[in-house]
């Protein structure tokens, strides 16, 4: 994956070609992330292609990296959204190293694209906005990225639009009020996109990563990053208080309400940037609307279509096993036309009919079990979308009901000035009334009717501040139920992503069960084919049959004679471990 650096470990890799959890064979070696090695793998039972990440070597013994590493798993599914990485599995293999597997994606990093220049307004806005949905709903459901950066934003390909974002590594992402795994005073991230309150130490909130994302916006649109230095110690400093520089000064053409979003993102008091995600989504759709209507896909032409990735090699299946059994039971026959073969060449040849005959049923058996996995992860999935769509129009519904009530507020606030004013302004007209009470004539009722009016606007300010007020208690209290609501559901998602990991989890350790004794019969049977070949081999009366199954077999092994064949299942589960 673009996002992942290339590794130190070369061409000479022992993990390729091994099958990791009994599923996942390790193809192509992608590169490394910070704490996790990753490869191209496929899913043996189902052709899958996915993206799988195993902890670094070097990290094993780091706990808390583990934890960080499941982590990034039930952050990630449980958001459930189109534009964040999505997660198949994670696990631990038989030798203990942890495991996580992803989509397999291809396309560009958004830092790849940065690196080529100034990204074009429209574009920028539009990626922008992809990414503020997927932070909104994580937002939703208590996950914080806690490391945006444009090497973790992927553009794809998807149904033909271009810049189809997908946010990668979840991998410190914090649980909202969950502070275990990070110590207070910690300071984690990358030094360019964290926000003043993660370079003071302190834990990220759904604030920091809208900072992030205005670090990203700047950088997109004017081609370099607001804060820049050699020095991490003095690039922290720069985030926590050094004020961003003017955008327009770097792009020219960039619009007054573009440069009012960013700089309103980049805010150092976490209160002054957006309220949340919908908040700067609703002023991210409504500059869209100011820009050309020609977007920036119309302008480059169609969208390339993805390249797919490459076939599966081929293997031998289970019809290959019966038929390599024929063929050396027809060659012992022709070695021994008297029936009397040696025992343990008549021995291996029965054994490999029965090896053919047990690992088809091994094979219907697994199979079974995996379509019950795929049928338990589809319900999964829908749980997740449905309970975060919901989710999503009550946070969108509370996030504007707030805002409302927090400008009802402000007008409160502005009232209260006014009926001091009017206070005071009462209180000296009294005063003034007390002092000419002895008066005669027209000063005298003056002074009064003064009176009377000062009282009379400070009663009418009052009572409008008391609708105000109402107001904001209406509001206040329906945020409240609303946010009560998204509790609820939240818990929800909670008690259901448990369950059906468990469910889950049951169904693979059946899986792992199997391949145990799927273990048992690769080892007998390739034992029964050598001792068989060793043995007739060079019988000349064995010649014609022998290439007839070298030929019957060269288009799915390089080597003139296979020593292993397998069914699929069986060989993915076996090969390498």
């Amino acid at each position: 994956m673009p996002a992942a650096r290339s590794s130190s470990r070369g061409k000479k890799d022992e993990y390729l070609g091994k099958v990791v959890a009994g599923r996942y064979r390790l193809e192509t070696l992608l590169g490394e992330g910070g704490m996790g090695v990753v490869y191209r793998a496929r899913h043996v039972l189902i052709d899958r292609v996915v993206a799988l990440k195993l902890i670094r070597p070097d990290l094993r013994g780091e706990t808390h990296l583990r934890a960080w590493m499941l982590r990034e798993a039930r952050a990630a599914n449980r958001v459930d959204h189109a534009h964040i990485v999505e997660i198949h599995d994670v696990g631990e293999t038989e030798d203990g190293e942890l495991y996580l597997v992803m989509e397999y994606l291809t396309g560009t990093s958004l830092s790849s694209e940065i690196a080529k220049g100034q990204v074009p307004i429209t574009r920028a806005v539009d990626i922008l906005e992809q990414m503020t949905a997927a932070l909104a709903r994580a937002h939703d459901l208590g996950v914080v990225h806690r490391d945006l950066k444009a090497d973790n934003i992927m553009l794809t390909v998807r149904g033909g639009r271009r810049d189809f974002v997908k946010i990668l590594d979840f991998g410190l992402a914090a649980l909202a009020r969950d502070p275990r795994l990070a110590p207070k005073g910690a300071v984690f991230g990358t030094p360019e996109y964290m926000s003043p309150e993660q370079a003071r130490g302190d834990d990220a909130i759904p604030s920091s990563d809208l900072y992030a994302l205005g670090i990203l916006f700047f950088e997109m649109t004017t081609g370099q990053l607001p804060f820049r230095s050699s020095d991490r110690d003095t690039l922290l400093e720069m985030q926590r208080s050094s004020p961003p520089p003017n955008p327009s000064s770097l792009r020219k053409d960039l619009p007054d309400a573009a440069r009012a979003i960013m700089l309103q993102l980049l805010e150092k008091e976490p209160r002054r940037r957006f309220r949340d995600g919908h908040h700067l989504s609703e002023n991210l759709k409504a500059l869209q609307r100011t820009l050309p209507s020609t977007t920036w896909d119309e302008q480059q032409g169609e969208a390339p279509r993805p390249e797919p990735p490459p076939p599966p090699a081929p293997t031998l299946g289970v019809v290959d096993w019966s038929r390599r059994a024929s063929y050396f039971s027809r060659m012992v026959a022709r070695a021994y036309p008297n029936g009397r073969a040696p025992a343990d060449v008549q021995q291996a040849g029965d054994l490999m009919w029965d090896l053919s005959s047990r690992a088809s049923r091994l094979e219907g058996e697994l199979s079974s079990h995996q379509k019950k996995l795929e049928a338990i992860e589809r319900r999964g999935r829908g749980l997740r979308a449905e309970i975060g769509r919901k989710v999503e129009e009550l946070a969108e519904e509370e996030s504007r009901t707030l805002r409302d009530a927090a400008a009802e507020r402000a007008r409160v606030d502005k009232l209260q000035l006014r009926l001091s004013e009017a206070n005071r302004a009462w209180e000296r007209a009294h005063q003034q009334a007390v002092q000419s009470a002895q008066a005669q004539g027209t000063e005298a009722r003056a002074a009064f009717e003064e009176v009377g009016a000062s009282r009379a606007r400070a009663q009418t300010l009052s009572e409008i501040i008391a609708e105000h007020q109402e107001r904001v208690q209406h509001k206040e209290s329906g945020a409240a139920d609303l946010r009560r609501q998204i509790d609820e559901l939240r818990a929800q998602l909670q008690r259901y992503s448990e369950a059906l990991e468990n469910d889950l989890a049951a169904g693979r350790d059946r899986i792992a069960t199997r391949v145990r004794e799927a273990l048992g019969f690769e080892k007998s049977f390739v034992e029964a084919s050598n001792l068989l070949m060793k043995h007739l081999d060079e019988r000349p009366e064995c010649g014609e049959l022998m290439d007839e199954l070298r030929q019957a077999e060269a288009r799915f092994t390089r080597e003139e004679m296979p020593s292993q064949v397998v069914s699929p299942p069986i060989a993915a589960m076996t090969q390498g471990t």
